[in-house]
């Protein structure tokens, strides 16, 4: 019976080891048994994979000698042992992989070190997914920034109507040099929103968390008042100059932007000084004697052709260059046809709000809305609409309430020229809008207007006309 008990638990005990091989074997990370005195008496075939030499070569060799043959660099069995609790290091391993280093004593019942099981883990493939986790976390914060832009794109910013692609792309443009610190020339008639593009720009850049967006009218203020206006003047300066003195634009906008409207009408005399700033980057007050540095990026605004002022000796050449470096010309909105309509709604609904109305425009206000040529541009427009809405006596506002001077420009539509494709454009919608009127059903339109159902459908659509 004894021996059939002995038989027995030898048989466990054999079942054990060879469950514990197993384990062991099949570890993903480098399993490296030793004795005290660091004889390699056990590893697995994952140190192959991890340091390029077979198990086998490890089995009863001394760390020490390991060592010394350059097979490893370092061990933490001697630490182990020394220090009797586990130690970890990290370290490059024969094939210069990266490797971490886990050594854990097992005592002996003296509580003595008998054996140190160290666990090696390639940390090659963990630094490669830390790798493409940095990449990813790189990609997705560019990816938020990219929402924000779309979500903010110009076509959703209150006050901006971008409908056509002249307008988007400006915009666009806009977005992307907000934060380059390079001088923008904005170009376009009067009234075509060259300030609203310019504070659009700053509302978009890191400058406007750390400065002021200041604007100034060139044209609006008397020469000699113009140079204290920017650059400002020291106590006693001149008289009637205040005693503490006072800064100028240009130090007001320091961090932010300066926004120089009507850049053509600085006398040449300033624009020898503007120069002066823009390649210095400094200013010297009225009555000062010490430079000042500034850090203030410049936007300029004209209506004017620069390029032929330059010519006819009126504007500084150098300073035209130096202004000129992004520039950005918005189109007059008789050019861009499709920003009325929304410009009109947008406009019509500030106005009511504004004055608690209920004003509307009739079909026929708004036909001559998109053909009137509007040489006064966006503010042209909404001074009109404020005018319509505040004088007419009804909701529904028609053509016959326009202000005398609009009835007798003959800037109606019989009389504008307009280009050949807006002009049949316009014939098409106004027909198709007419019969949209008298028909229910787009097969009716169709057959009245002879032509095919799924024209009548995309032109509906294209139009945004709706059928009773």
């Amino acid at each position: 019976m004894d021996g059939v008990n002995l038989q027995k638990e030898n048989q466990n005990l054999k079942d054990v080891n060879r469950e514990l091989d197993a384990i062991i074997e099949n570890s993903y990370d480098g399993i490296y048994i030793t004795d005290k005195n660091g004889v390699t008496l056990k590893t697995n075939s994952a140190i192959e994979r991890i340091t390029g030499i077979p198990k086998e070569y490890y089995i009863g060799k001394n760390v020490k000698d390991l060592i010394k043959r350059g097979i490893l660099k370092n061990s933490v069995t001697r630490k182990v042992v020394e220090e009797k609790r586990t130690v970890s290091l990290v370290q490059n391993n024969y094939e210069g992989n990266e490797t971490l280093l886990t050594g854990t004593p097992v005592f002996n019942e003296n509580g003595e070190v008998e054996k140190v099981v160290t666990n090696i883990r390639d940390l090659s493939d963990l630094n490669k997914l830390q790798t493409e986790l940095r990449k990813a976390n790189q990609l997705n914060t560019q990816y938020k920034k990219e929402l924000e832009r779309l979500k903010n794109k110009p076509d959703q910013v209150k006050g901006i109507v971008t409908k056509s692609k002249s307008m988007k792309q400006i915009y666009d443009s806009a977005t992307r040099i907000a934060n380059i610190d390079a001088t923008v020339l904005i170009l376009g008639e009067t009234g075509v929103g060259k300030d609203v593009l310019a504070h659009y720009i700053y509302t978009n850049s890191n400058r406007s968390q750390k400065g002021d967006f200041i604007k100034i009218n060139c044209g609006a203020i008397p020469p000699d008042l113009l140079e204290s206006e920017l650059f400002g003047y020291e106590g006693g300066a001149f008289t009637g100059a205040s005693r503490d003195g006072k800064p100028g634009m240009f130090e007001l906008a320091h961090k932010g932007i300066l926004f120089l409207d009507e850049i053509g009408e600085l006398p040449l005399s300033l624009q020898v000084k503007l120069l002066r700033v823009l390649q210095e980057g400094e200013i010297q007050r009225i009555g000062g004697t010490k430079p000042k540095k500034i850090d203030v990026r410049i936007i300029a605004a004209t209506n004017k052709d620069l390029q032929k002022m330059v010519e006819d000796s009126e504007f500084r050449e150098d300073l035209y260059y130096r202004l000129n470096v992004i520039p950005l010309e918005i189109p007059p909105l008789r050019n861009r046809r499709e920003d009325i309509l929304p410009l009109i709604q947008q406009f019509l609904d500030e106005v009511n709000h504004k004055y608690q109305l209920y004003k509307e425009l009739d079909y026929d206000l708004q036909d001559f809305f998109l053909s009137y040529e509007w040489p006064g541009n966006i503010r042209e427009l909404f001074n009109l609409i404020e005018r319509l809405a505040v004088t007419s006596r009804e909701d529904l506002i028609n053509i016959e309430s326009l202000p005398e001077e609009y009835l007798t420009t003959n800037k109606l539509t019989a009389n504008v020229v307009v280009p050949l494709k807006e002009a049949v454009e316009m014939a098409e919608k106004k027909v198709i809008a007419l019969a949209a009127e008298k028909y229910t059903n787009t097969y009716e339109l169709a057959k009245a207007l002879n032509t095919s159902q799924p024209t009548i459908v995309r032109k509906l659509k294209k139009y945004d006309i709706h059928l009773k």
